[in-house]
């Protein structure tokens, strides 16, 4: 017998409500917000300094000035156009930021060339290149947003949603195995999107 009713939990934790969405959060300083972010996208940034042949003994400091550049210019990263996205912002500026360690490093002007740049410019985008070849950048995200939230959730509402959504069973399938209504597995599943939404949408590829 269904004992499950239409809540997804007897004693359901509720996502904490937040008025501010990750980008809103960053650019009002707040420092939990920044700490997400930098969880977020420290993998995406080291793995392109990778793809540009940065020596990961290098790879701190690099990492580190970008993220300061991030910071500052947070405020200016708009979507006007259909074409703009968060991943090709931050995209150029680690180009910028790979570029001018190796000029640094060779003792090259800041305004010259050379081979650091020519690289750079043969990379693909990163809309086609960022994450591994079999992830694509939005399933990438989609995951290390899943692992930030994950804890704002009672284990059976999580499951409700991983597996309807992540493992593609059918609603009335996961129901019966926990012990939910079929609405309430629905529900538990809009709740958890709801929340990755809130605090991802602007960030989506």
């Amino acid at each position: 017998m269904n004992t499950g009713g239409d809540h997804p939990d007897r004693h359901s934790v509720q996502p904490q409500p937040t008025s501010l969405s990750l980008l809103e959060g960053i650019r009002a300083n707040d420092q939990q917000a920044w700490e997400r972010f930098v969880r977020l996208y420290a993998p995406v940034v080291q793995r392109w300094c990778r793809r540009a042949g940065l020596p990961e003994d290098e790879m701190p400091d690099v990492v580190q000035e970008l993220f300061r550049t991030v910071a500052t210019k947070m405020a200016d990263f708009r979507r006007e156009g259909p074409g703009d996205s968060f991943h090709g912002w931050l995209w150029t500026i680690t180009q910028n930021k790979i570029r001018d360690h190796f000029r640094r490093q060779r003792g090259q002007p800041q305004a010259g060339g050379g081979d650091a740049q020519r690289f750079l410019e043969q990379l693909e985008a990163p809309q086609e290149s960022s994450a591994a070849p079999d992830v694509s950048p939005a399933a990438d995200l989609f995951r290390r947003g899943l692992e930030m939230i994950q804890g704002e959730f009672e284990p059976r509402t999580w499951q409700a949603f991983w597996r309807v959504v992540v493992e593609e069973h059918a609603g009335a399938d996961v129901a019966a195995d926990l012990g939910l209504t079929v609405n309430a597995v629905y529900k538990a599943k809009a709740r958890v999107l709801q929340r990755l939404r809130r605090e991802l949408g602007d960030f989506l590829p």
